[in-house]
């Protein structure tokens, strides 16, 4: 277990390394975090060190072991030494799950709003966030438990890793099925504009508006709806004939390689003309096919 003051030495390096560019920032939230497994969780705590003051100040009666796990404030030592986080002299510093990744991430000029899980989830301290299913796994995140409308718990995920601070902090080389959301924080990993997510029948927002448009563009019918950002009936029907007109599984699923071909413009394309339309039918078709036009027959 490393000690704060070496912890605070190697912050400092990463700091330079990051401005050098010689590591991401990702990399040194990421190796900071590392380097505090083994300190201590007490609810409440923010960074502070853990010193029998400090666990005082933070006691309460529904987190007993901030007392009884201080061998000086449960009476069983005069003098702050001998408890597991004893290394040099109260030398290490103590969280709670949101207190250990806001203090990480302060640490490289990004500073979280929000007092706990939920309202940091809720601030807009992120360039990205969504469901666990489609977390990029080439940048840090910050991890999220949802437990009904709240969340209950964070910690950071990396490259399938995870780092928490719940039994203290605690390293897991192959992230836990627990987490059902991920969230990039804003200085991390920018809006990512090449990430899309996995969407399917009952998604809304954004990026189902941005599938339906580009369906749209390439002649598939959305409905009568039309692109409305919400993925329906008839926006899975033309995402299954889209890919089933390009070699591609049939599920009705927006994954990567259904975004990829949407994204390209690869496959087949076609002109069709249709002579002898009244014009009602004509102008129907136009408002239904960008980049139709009719032309009026003579004689």
């Amino acid at each position: 277990m490393e000690t704060a003051n070496h912890v605070d030495q190697l912050i400092a390096g990463w700091i330079d390394d990051v401005k050098a560019e010689r590591i991401t920032i990702s990399d040194a939230v990421w190796n900071t975090a590392i380097a505090c497994v083994g300190w201590p969780y007490v609810f409440g705590a923010w960074g502070e060190y853990c010193t029998p003051s400090n666990r005082k100040r933070r006691a309460r009666d529904d987190h007993p072991t901030i007392i009884s796990a201080c061998q000086v404030l449960n009476g069983k030592s005069s003098v702050c030494t001998g408890c597991k986080w004893y290394p040099e002299q109260c030398n290490v510093r103590m969280f709670d799950c949101r207190g250990f990744t806001d203090w990480c991430l302060k640490q490289f000029g990004i500073d979280l709003k929000g007092e706990g899980s939920t309202s940091q989830w809720n601030s807009d301290n992120w360039s990205l966030k969504g469901s666990i299913s489609d977390i990029p796994d080439d940048t840090l995140v910050c991890l999220f438990v949802q437990k009904g409308k709240s969340m209950e718990h964070t910690g950071f995920g990396y490259k399938g890793q995870s780092c928490e601070c719940s039994s203290g902090v605690q390293y897991f080389a192959k992230r836990k099925a627990k987490w059902t959301h991920f969230a990039v924080p804003k200085g991390i990993g920018g809006n990512m504009p090449d990430y899309r997510p996995t969407l399917r029948r009952g998604d809304k927002g954004e990026y189902v508006t941005l599938a339906q448009t580009l369906l749209y563009q390439k002649g598939y019918d959305l409905g009568k709806c039309g692109i409305d950002g919400s993925f329906g009936a008839a926006t899975e029907k033309a995402v299954r004939q889209f890919q089933r007109d390009n070699g591609l599984k049939v599920d009705g699923i927006v994954g990567q390689q259904t975004w990829n071909a949407l994204q390209s413009g690869e496959g087949s394309l076609y002109t069709v003309t249709i002579p002898h339309l009244p014009k009602y039918k004509a102008e129907g078709l136009i408002n239904t096919y960008p980049g139709a036009y009719m032309t009026e027959e003579k004689g």
